[in-house]
């Protein structure tokens, strides 16, 4: 079987934070991929500008470089679960994979998630271990836990044979040797065992054409690119080809503009063949999975899996009082229009129409997925309003089922007690704990997704922040017929229409956390603290201080008002009740009832409780 040796495709997975997309950057160039004008901004591969603040992977990305004759085709991986769908595909892609492994905190749930769909396509894995520059790092006992993990995830004897580079990725330094004193200013050793280790493709390229796309982008001249793998013969600019569409049809169109990766470019080419990873435009319908064939040869390739949804909300045009203050785009055409053409790029989201014009129910795979979702839309301008998450129910053989997450959660010792007895009142089920020396703890557990719903603000604090909790979806299991999770404290809600004033917040801090500053705009009906108690209050912290012409010495000292809390977004979600929306603008966020004057507010809540007596 002749194979292209001028080819390597090779993914990088790594638990987030592990250096996964600092390696690239050094790889890109120490190849000399990049010219020597361009400046390599920290992290390249992170384009997007919240990928960047969080320093999270959230769309797969590809990139290739030239080392001693040899195209190496990399492809920088999400490492976080609610991402998944990404993973999955692109490991259709490849013939091995790069794991990424921090010297210091050894294997990490995610690590596990990833690489676990590597072993499960038999890819050749190389395992790089990041970070040996650490004064923590443990390589020895980090590649023993690799190997633990190889064998626990079903690795087949080649598999478990896997070849083992250090480096420190942020210093450019690389060696074979686990000893960080032979690190040597060099990515070669790496280069070197992708070229040794990772089997060439296949060339096939005199075979009829099979070309399948794992993954999607948009640009607004020339529409959908779908980016894939040419996995049987050839494919040239100006073909004409038939697509082999999901639902069993058969589109015809003609091949009018096709793209190769190099460095951080796109750069335009007029034919590829088996082996190469390329995107290819010119089909408007064109949908991840589905394969280009020549159109005397229909024979599709397996459709791609792709995850499932596991958790929705409600986006709705924003109605407060206040909407249309600060953003661009505030109607629901532009909100609809918006959620449509992420459809374009995202395939693991789903946008569904409600009864009414103004509201949507989208579906993700997780609370980060749909956050930054909305907070993409809110720095482009957008207004709108979200509920609070909710976890997708389906049936499976039958049985009403919910999604379970496996959560790993690394501790000090001493915070252990309490982060066992939290998931416990959350309906989490203790799968195992593990010592893992200086006083920490690993707890593993099977916990139904809406128990983590919000529960991360309260793991924080409740660890002082030492803590590290990972989450992947694990499995469907029967519906738990209880209330779980969700805020256990009550709200502060506003009664008045008007500023903020030191003197309103006065009077009522000692009744729970204030979220608003002095001089903030607020309307009746917006969530303005958090009660310390399990009832909603109804505040007025617009008062002002009544004039009078009566002056004493120790009456006028300064008055001093706690800190106000902020919360972000991700905060913002989790703290959502039931009954309540959450406000987002290009500035500003906010928390409010979905009915904001009171007494309707009381109204309705009779109301719904009758309602509930009366199905008992």
């Amino acid at each position: 079987m002749k194979k292209r040796e001028d080819i390597r495709n090779v993914a990088i997975i790594a638990h987030v934070d592990h250096g996964k997309t600092t390696l690239v950057n050094e790889l890109l160039k120490q190849s000399h991929s990049v010219s020597d004008r361009t400046e390599l901004q920290d992290r390249a591969m992170d384009s997007n500008a919240i990928e960047r603040e969080r320093g999270i992977t959230i769309l797969a990305k590809n990139t290739a470089v030239d080392f001693q004759g040899t195209r190496i085709n990399i492809l920088d991986t999400p490492g976080h679960a609610d991402f998944g769908g990404e993973v999955e595909r692109i490991m259709k892609m490849v013939d091995g994979v790069l794991l990424v492994v921090d010297a210091q905190e050894g294997t990490m749930p995610q690590t596990r998630f990833v690489l676990k769909k590597a072993l499960d396509q038999h890819l050749v894995p190389i395992v790089v271990v990041n970070k040996i520059d650490k004064p923590a790092a443990r390589p020895v006992e980090v590649i023993d836990e690799v190997l633990d993990l190889f064998i626990e995830l079903g690795a087949d004897e080649d598999q478990l044979e896997f070849p083992v580079v250090f480096c420190s990725a942020i210093n450019g330094t690389s060696s074979r040797s686990d000893d960080p004193a032979e690190q040597e200013k060099t990515m070669d050793p790496i280069f070197e065992t992708i070229k040794e280790h990772i089997p060439a493709p296949e060339d096939n390229s005199d075979q009829p054409l099979q070309f399948q796309v794992a993954l999607l982008d948009y640009n607004d001249y020339v529409g959908r690119i779908g980016i894939g793998r040419v996995f049987r013969g050839k494919i040239k600019v100006g073909d004409a080809v038939a697509l082999m569409k999901l639902d069993g049809s058969v589109k015809h169109f003609r091949v009018t503009k096709l793209f190769g990766f190099f460095g951080l470019q796109r750069e335009e080419i007029q034919e590829a063949k088996a082996g190469d990873l390329i995107a290819v435009s010119g089909m408007e319908d064109i949908f991840v999975g589905e394969t280009v064939v020549p159109e005397d040869n229909l024979d599709a390739l397996p459709v791609l899996h792709i995850d499932e949804p596991t958790l929705q909300m409600t986006f709705l045009t924003n109605n407060s009082p206040f909407a249309g203050r600060e953003g661009k785009f505030v109607t629901s055409r532009k909100i609809e229009e918006r959620l449509m053409r992420e459809l374009h790029t995202d395939v693991s989201l789903r946008v569904e129409p409600t009864d009414s014009p103004d509201a949507w129910i989208v579906s993700g795979r997780g609370e980060l997925h749909l956050s930054i979702l909305i907070e993409t839309m809110r720095r482009e301008g957008f207004e709108l309003q979200v509920s609070r998450p909710k976890v997708i129910q389906k049936r499976v053989d039958g049985v009403l089922c919910e999604p379970f997450e496996r959560v790993q959660i690394d501790t000090p010792q001493e915070y252990a007690g309490s982060v066992i007895e939290s998931l416990g009142r959350r309906r989490g089920e203790m799968q195992d704990m593990i010592h893992t020396g200086n006083d920490q703890v690993r707890l593993i557990f099977l916990v139904p997704a809406r128990g983590l719903i919000g529960y991360s603000t309260e793991f924080l604090s409740m660890t002082s922040g030492y803590g590290i909790m990972n989450h992947t979806f694990d499995q469907y299991l029967p519906v738990i017929e209880e209330q779980i999770g969700g805020r256990r404290n009550g709200a502060l809600v506003a009664t008045e229409t008007g500023k903020a004033t030191t003197y309103g917040i006065m009077g009522v801090e000692d009744r729970g956390t204030i979220f608003i500053e002095p001089g903030t705009a607020i309307y009746e009906g917006q969530v303005v603290g958090e009660n310390s108690r399990d009832n909603d209050i109804a505040v007025n912290i617009t008062r002002a201080k009544q004039m009078t012409n009566v002056r004493s010495a120790t009456k006028d000292q300064t008055a001093v008002i706690k800190t106000p809390r902020k919360l972000s977004l991700e905060e913002s979600l989790e703290f959502l009740g039931e009954d309540e929306y959450c406000e987002v603008t290009p500035e500003t966020i906010r928390l409010r009832k979905q009915i904001l004057n009171k007494g309707e507010r009381e109204k309705a809540a009779k109301r719904l409780k009758k309602a509930k007596e009366a199905a008992k």
